[in-house]
C-alpha cells in the first residue's frame, strides 16, 4: 500500500482535516509532522464537529495508529483535552520523545508580543517552543520522563525565558517551582504515548499518511515572510521533522481551495475587501477554527497555487469548498502577475506586496457539474489532475473525478 502525503497549498485553512479524514479509512497511520495547536483540522462526522490541533486526523475511524512527530511542538494540556474528546474510540497514539513541548510562559511572550504588534499569530506560544528548540534550550518529551533530568533542563529554559520576558515586557512570570510542578504533573501521561516516532516509522513501512498543519505559503523559509509560521510546511520538511528519506513517500497529495484565504497580517495579492469577499467568508464559514478571528478572502491565486504544487512535488490535487462559490454571477481566477512593468507567471514570494493580479474570468456556476469549465482550467494551469472535488461539510460530501 502506498504511503501518502496531505499538503495544504494555500495559507492554510484548505479543509486538509476533512480530507485527511476521508483517505483515513483505507490507511492504518495517520502522521502529524509539524506545527502546534495553531493548527486546527475540523472534521465533521454524524453531524458532531471535531477539531484537532494536536492529535492527527482520521482517528475517528477506529483501529488507527496515530503519530505526533518530532518536528511538533507540544501543548500537553490541549493533547490531554483532545484524547478525552474520542475517548471511546479504539485507536492507538505515539509521540516521539524528542518533541519540544509549550510552556507556559511561551503563550504569555506569545500574547505581550501581540499586544505590541505582532504579524498576527495564535497567541499559542508556538514561536517561542520552536525557538528555544534551535536555541538548544527546549524542553522535550524525554526530559518529563526522568524528574532529575527535568529540572536541569528546565532551569535552563526557565532563566532564559524570565530574563527575556522581564526585560522587554517588565513583567514577571510565575516561579521556577510552579512551572515545574505544572510539566511534571503530565509525567505519568507522557509515559504513556511516548515512543521513538522515527523508528516507528521506518519500520511501519506502508499505509502511511503525513499530514501537514498550516499551508504551503506559510512555510518558515519558503512562505511569505515574515508572515508565517515556525516550521517547515512543505513537503521537504517531512523528512526533516520526522528523520525519515522522502523516498518513502510515494504520492504527495494537494488540497487548495476553490479560493484563497489567509489569517493575520501579510500580502494578499487577490484579497476581495469588498461585499463578494464577505459573502465568500460568510457562506464559507471563514472564521478560524483556533482562533475564531475572520479569514481574510479572494480569489483564487493559481500562480501561487503553481509555485506551491511545483515546490511540493505534488502528484495530485483536492479542491475543497468548491459550494461556496455557488450562486455568484461570476469567478475570476489569477492567472498572472504584473510586477515591475513585467508579466510573471512566477510569484516573487518575497515582495509580493508589489504585484498586481492579472484575472481570467468565468460564468458562475451552481452546481459541481456547472463547474467543469472552471475545474478543467485550473487542471490545465497547473498540468495536475483534480482527483476529488469537496462541495461541503459532511464526510461524504466528497465527488471523484
Amino acid at each position: 500500500m502506498k504511503n501518502i502525503s496531505i499538503i495544504g497549498l494555500q495559507w492554510g485553512d484548505e479543509g486538509k482535516g476533512k480530507i485527511v479524514d476521508y483517505l483515513a479509512k483505507d490507511y492504518k497511520t495517520i502522521v502529524r509532522f509539524q506545527g502546534g495547536p495553531n493548527a486546527g483540522h475540523t472534521v465533521y462526522v454524524n453531524n458532531k464537529k471535531y477539531v484537532f490541533h494536536q492529535l492527527p486526523s482520521g482517528l475517528l475511524w477506529g483501529n488507527k495508529k496515530g503519530i505526533i512527530g518530532s518536528g511538533v511542538v507540544l501543548d500537553i494540556e490541549t493533547l490531554k483535552k483532545e484524547i478525552e474528546q474520542i475517548k471511546d474510540i479504539n485507536f492507538k497514539l505515539i509521540i516521539d520523545y524528542r518533541a519540544n513541548i509549550i510552556l507556559p510562559y511561551h503563550k504569555l511572550e506569545d500574547e505581550m508580543e501581540e499586544s505590541m504588534g505582532g504579524i498576527g499569530s495564535t497567541k499559542r506560544g508556538i514561536s517561542q517552543a520552536y525557538r528555544d528548540k534551535y536555541a538548544r534550550i527546549g524542553i522535550r518529551v524525554f526530559d518529563v520522563l526522568n524528574e532529575d533530568r527535568l529540572k536541569i533542563a528546565l532551569k535552563r529554559n526557565y532563566e532564559f525565558n524570565r530574563a527575556l520576558i522581564s526585560s522587554r515586557y517588565s513583567k514577571e512570570i510565575m516561579s521556577f517551582d510552579e512551572v515545574y510542578e505544572y510539566v511534571l504533573s503530565f509525567k505519568n501521561f507522557l509515559l504513556e504515548f511516548s515512543s521513538d516516532a522515527q523508528y516507528e516509522i521506518l519500520n511501519e513501512k506502508e499505509g502511511i499518511i503525513f499530514e501537514g498543519a498550516q499551508g504551503t505559503l506559510l512555510d518558515i523559509t519558503f512562505g511569505t515572510y515574515p508572515f508565517v509560521t515556525s516550521s517547515h510546511t512543505i513537503t521537504s520538511g517531512i523528512g526533516i521533522s520526522l528523520g525519515i528519506p522522502l523516498n518513502i513517500i510515494d504520492e504527495n497529495i494537494g488540497v487548495f481551495k476553490a479560493y484563497t484565504t489567509r489569517v493575520g497580517k501579510g500580502p494578499f495579492p487577490t484579497e476581495l475587501n469588498d461585499e463578494i469577499g464577505e459573502y465568500i467568508r460568510n457562506k464559507g464559514n471563514e472564521y478560524g477554527s483556533t482562533t475564531g478571528r475572520a479569514r481574510r478572502c479572494g480569489w483564487l491565486d493559481l500562480v501561487l497555487l503553481k509555485y506551491a504544487v511545483l515546490m511540493n512535488n505534488i502528484n495530485y490535487l483536492i479542491l475543497t469548498k468548491l459550494d461556496v462559490l455557488f450562486g455568484l454571477s461570476e469567478v475570476k481566477v489569477c492567472v498572472a502577475y504584473e510586477y515591475k512593468n513585467n508579466i510573471v507567471d512566477f510569484p516573487p514570494v518575497y515582495d509580493l506586496e508589489n504585484v498586481k493580479p492579472i484575472y481570467k474570468t468565468f460564468k458562475g456556476f451552481d452546481s459541481v457539474e456547472g463547474a467543469s469549465e472552471y475545474i478543467s482550467f485550473i487542471e490545465s494551469y497547473l498540468n495536475r489532475k483534480i482527483v476529488f472535488v469537496s462541495y461541503g461539510f459532511e464526510r461524504e460530501a466528497m465527488l471523484k473525478l
